[in-house]
């Protein structure tokens, strides 16, 4: 087949979006197909092919609801005009989908809503109101949760040539991967020595204020305890160009709902790296202000971590930003992997520790608890949502659940294996290839 794959961002930037479509088109390649993928064009990119996969770039930038700009046509001719058997797209809400709209009628589309994060703010209404419409041009829709507010959304509006593929995580990096021994030593662990992971972007959104409060109040019965806390925050090491001014006048309007819900700098902070660390690029004097927020967000987390470590109750935690292979080497490693988000879809950190044989602890957001349901490796902390679907989390609660399974280390084994052999039966990269081909094969033959 012919496979025209469309996202906002894709390699060199970094992201959730980035990594599922990288993984599909290069494995996809490898079974035969010609894929292409149509994407943002970004300066860090040197290349027009990677591992097969041919990248079509175009200086497009918004959406519908904010308004669009750049070679619109010249897109939306590629995509019409070169015989492509599938056109798939990931994300509602970007340019790659809402550029196509007129033209959906002319192609074999493929859509990925990916949960519909705007649903609920109000200057998305009238994209929402146009958007079942737009929906029944698509010759099949394909969602990561069977209960979720845009499958919710699908059937509502009577949808129909659905299917629902999990997320996963990918073999070639957590099958037989080797235990390193040195590990511990590395980050000056005892054997007996308790270790947490959590990983995510540095904004306030991922929770990670609320992690290390948890871990402050809960009781490990005296128990050495180590949180590694990952913020990701390598992302930020590229060079950016002044062409990322529009993508942060287009966040403007959602930055002032996270303002009213979180205050002016979470706020800013989220706006950011919702901005940059999504293209993997950052400029001049733009860095310089963010580097500023992000700087002052620490501290505030700096100030927590410093009175865990003053209690002298043998707790620390580490704010580290790990490379690739050492961050795989700490799911290993963790006891438990704790993640209390405020807002997700299908958070690929979840199926990455049970990939590792390692079980988590989450709040229910997105389809955490459907994936703790899926693989047998997860447990959910109870946490209420406001009106705009934000998770909101009770650091008490959060800790209360932590001590709790941080005491039956046997369990926490036990789980682990069970979600270990179930990622590996039903979550891998490889598995969930073969669904995506399915559909590509059933919607080419019907056209």
């Amino acid at each position: 087949m012919k496979i025209l794959l469309c996202c906002e961002f894709y390699a060199p930037s970094v992201g959730g979006v980035q990594e599922v479509m990288r993984q599909l088109a290069e494995r996809l390649v490898v079974r035969g197909h010609s894929v292409t993928v149509a994407t943002t064009a970004i300066p860090t990119r040197e290349f027009q092919s990677l591992r097969g996969v041919n990248i079509k770039e175009f200086s497009v930038s918004g959406n519908l609801a904010h308004g669009m700009k750049g070679d619109l046509e010249g897109y939306r001719q590629f995509v019409t005009t070169n015989a492509f058997d599938v056109v798939m797209i990931k994300a509602a809400q970007q340019w790659t989908f809402d550029a196509l709209w007129p033209v959906l009628h002319k192609i074999r589309t493929i859509f990925i809503p990916c949960g519909f994060s705007c649903l609920y703010e109000p200057e998305y209404a009238d994209y929402f109101r146009r958007l079942p419409a737009i929906l029944r041009q698509c010759d099949h829709l394909i969602f990561y949760s069977s209960e979720y507010r845009d499958i919710d959304f699908a059937r509502k509006h009577g949808l129909g040539d659905l299917s629902i593929i999990p997320n996963g995580a990918s073999e070639t990096e957590f099958n037989n991967v080797t235990r390193d021994r040195t590990f511990r030593e590395r980050y000056g662990l005892r054997d007996e020595e308790l270790l947490f992971l959590t990983v995510g972007s540095p904004t306030r959104l991922k929770g990670h204020y609320e992690i290390a409060e948890a871990f402050l109040k809960a009781d490990f019965s005296g128990r050495l305890a180590t949180l590694l806390l990952n913020d990701g925050s390598r992302l930020q090491s590229r060079p950016v160009v002044p062409s990322m001014r529009t993508k942060v006048r287009e966040y403007s309007k959602a930055v002032r709902a996270v303002t009213e819900r979180e205050g002016v700098l979470p706020a800013v902070v989220h706006m950011g790296h919702g901005v940059l660390n999504k293209v993997g690029i950052r400029a001049g004097r733009y860095a310089r202000h963010d580097q500023g927020r992000q700087s002052a967000m620490k501290d505030e987390l700096q100030v927590l971590i410093e009175k865990i470590h003053s209690q002298g109750t043998g707790k620390r935690i580490l704010l580290t930003d790990l490379p690739r292979t050492e961050l795989i080497q700490a799911y290993v490693h963790a006891d438990l992997f704790v993640f209390a988000s405020h807002v997700e879809y299908s958070p690929l950190v979840l199926f990455e520790s049970v990939a590792a044989g390692t079980p988590f602890l989450s709040v229910p957001v997105g389809n955490a608890a459907e994936i703790a349901v899926w693989t047998g490796a997860g447990v959910i902390c109870p946490a209420s949502q406001d009106h705009r679907g934000y998770t909101k989390v009770d650091p008490d609660l959060f800790a209360e659940r932590w001590a709790s399974l941080a005491r039956d280390r046997e369990y926490l084994r036990e789980i682990g294996l069970t979600g270990k052999q179930n990622w590996a039966a039903r979550f891998t990269w490889e598995r969930i290839t073969d669904q995506y081909e399915g559909v590509f094969l059933k919607v080419a033959a019907h056209g």
